[in-house]
């Protein structure tokens, strides 16, 4: 059962989404204001906001949060090599070569996700997982199966483990989340919570009618009608 209140005691611990897109991404309508306030009613301490090679949307959310919600701001690098997620940002990162941006990150002090690490583009897992930080082994828009073969890639690897619901729309925000540890909400800390491997990734994927329509929305925003339609077939 879900938490209903983002009010969080001494002992209780602390739940946060960590891959979220905002309308600074092509492909998504939400606004900052509205993932904050819709991940307090699914019962989320914070969220991480990872728009599509730009920080400006964590950015923009940070600066209306309150001391009750933390915003991790980060953001969804597309390479040459498929997409790598920076957690704990302060700049844009420059570039789209994978070595460059896992630079550029580690250059800030930030953390780095290889998310859906079998998804359709991406390349050289086992050469690739190397250089990241944790591995996204729960991702709520891609099928079980897939999710599967990335906690297998990270226990292999022995690295630490994260869940995130990739939202694109206002239903799927924490439909699966991280549980982390006690403690008060400081970036620090829980930044050094998740390099620990103290997360433990929970929920579950949505369904393939959820997944075809969050999906079908997403390029409907960004390509109109002729990416519902691409979204359709991909989905078949």
């Amino acid at each position: 059962m879900l938490i209903t209140s983002c009010k969080k005691l001494e002992n209780d611990p602390i739940y946060i989404d960590l891959h979220v897109h905002s309308i600074y991404s092509h492909d998504s309508k939400m606004k900052p204001e509205t993932i904050i306030k819709r991940s307090k009613k699914k019962g989320l301490s914070g969220v991480a906001i990872t728009d599509h090679n730009t920080i400006q949307g964590a950015i923009a959310a940070e600066s209306i949060s309150n001391d009750d919600f933390i915003i991790i701001i980060g953001a969804e690098i597309k390479t040459e090599k498929g997409e790598i997620i920076g957690l704990f940002l302060n700049d844009e990162i420059k570039s789209n070569d994978f070595y460059s941006v896992v630079d550029e990150i580690k250059g800030q002090g930030g953390l780095i996700i290889f998310p859906h690490p079998f998804k359709k583009g991406i390349i050289n897992q086992e050469l690739l997982v190397k250089e990241v930080d944790m591995i996204e082994v729960l991702n709520a828009r891609i099928k079980p199966e897939m999710n599967k073969k990335a906690s297998l890639l990270a226990e292999k690897f022995r690295l630490p483990i994260t869940a995130g619901s990739d939202a694109h729309t206002l239903f799927e925000i924490g439909m699966v989340r991280n549980q982390l540890p006690s403690g008060e909400l400081d970036i620090e800390i829980i930044k050094k919570n998740l390099l620990g491997g103290s997360c433990i990734p929970f929920g579950k994927e949505s369904s393939f009618h959820v997944r075809m329509l969050s999906r079908g929305m997403g390029r409907y925003n960004r390509d109109g009608v002729p990416g519902i339609i691409s979204s359709i077939y991909k989905s078949i």
